[in-house]
């Protein structure tokens, strides 16, 4: 996972765009997808730990939606770019 700022409100599109880079030049969709991907029974079995702590936690949860929100940056950006490859 790429380091974030949280107050750098482009990030998100940033590594979306690292991620659309490496499709352009042949990497699997799908592994891309994983690779950008926390899934949820992985998020769920992380917030059943006890031990944790709450910013720990709270940590987590922004992991977690941040990385949600790059993969749909990244799925719309692999989707115009299909959509454009069948217009050609």
């Amino acid at each position: 996972m790429m380091w974030r700022d949280d107050s750098d409100p482009l990030a998100p599109q940033r590594e979306a765009a690292f991620f659309y880079g490496l499709f352009l030049r042949g990497h699997s969709v799908e592994t891309l997808r994983r690779d950008i991907d926390v899934p949820k029974a992985t998020y769920d079995k992380w917030l059943k730990d006890r031990a944790l702590e709450r910013n720990f936690r709270e940590s987590l949860q922004r992991v977690y939606h941040y990385r949600k929100q790059v993969l749909a940056i990244f799925d719309g950006l692999v989707s115009n770019e299909q959509l454009r490859s069948r217009l050609q």
